[in-house]
């Protein structure tokens, strides 16, 4: 009879819940066997679940290539919201009918598998645009326009140059068609991997400007606004990457200067 160890071993080659073999191996009345099944059978069904989510994320990737479009590039932006730091854009361009497990929603994705899902991305992906636009251009033209910017400077970078675009809740001007879709980083995976690249790039840049401006949370809080972060802005104003059109800095801009 095998050992417990050795039927461990042989379950992990069976990958289909239809497969002959679980007979023999639920004939085995070992709590040990019965155990190393369920734990299995659990196993497949998450990688088989998954499978179909990664194949649902890539409806709209299908529609275009059924329109005759064979490079395509999905676009996604992250930081429009905090009160510090630059709106960072990112474009990729995945093989055809690339699938990357957990890739998601960059929200959604627990922060410990940030960086793992990047590299895979970054691997995986045949041509990767970053866009950035700091604080200044955001106050000069505001943060929707400036989105829009680093969205052109990401597709700019990209090379091959794609022949359609998904992109996350957005219209771009430029000639290359393209497909607004909402919520599109958790519908697309194009776009849910244009969103962990600009996460991830936005959040090293933050980490970066935690060690240039200490005592405002930079690297936890990514330029949102914490406690922490609000804190820093009452015992220290502001800093050049804070955004000056954005409340409260407005407000505290006004303070600070109220106090000279």
């Amino acid at each position: 009879m095998a050992t417990i160890k050795e039927i461990k071993a042989t379950l992990e080659d069976v990958t289909d819940l239809a497969d002959p073999r679980w007979i023999d191996f639920e004939a085995d009345s070992r709590s040990g066997v019965q155990k190393a099944i369920f734990q299995r059978k659990k196993a497949i069904q998450a990688e088989v679940a998954e499978d179909k989510r990664l194949e649902t994320m890539l409806r709209y990737e299908r529609e275009a290539y059924n329109q005759g479009f064979q490079v395509l590039a999905g676009i996604d932006e992250v930081g429009r919201g905090p009160l510090a730091g630059p709106v960072v854009a990112a474009a990729v361009i995945l093989p055809k009918g690339c699938k990357i497990r957990q890739l998601n929603d960059s929200k959604k994705i627990p922060k410990s598998k940030h960086e793992a899902i990047y590299h895979e991305v970054m691997k995986e992906a045949v041509a990767v645009g970053i866009g950035i636009k700091d604080a200044q251009i955001i106050d000069q033209v505001n943060i929707y326009e400036a989105t829009k910017l680093a969205m052109l400077e990401a597709l700019s970078k990209l090379d091959p140059q794609p022949q359609h675009l998904l992109i996350d809740a957005m219209k771009l001007d430029t000639p290359i068609p393209q497909q607004s879709i909402i919520k599109g980083d958790a519908n697309s995976l194009s776009i849910a991997a244009a969103s962990i690249v600009a996460k991830v790039t936005r959040d090293r840049l933050m980490a970066d400007y935690d060690q240039t401006y200490p005592g405002y949370g930079f690297a936890k809080n990514a330029g949102y606004g914490t406690a922490e972060h609000l804190e820093g802005l009452e015992k220290q104003g502001i800093t050049p990457i804070h955004r000056k059109t954005f409340e409260p800095i407005k407000s505290t801009i006004n303070h600070w200067n109220n106090r000279r």
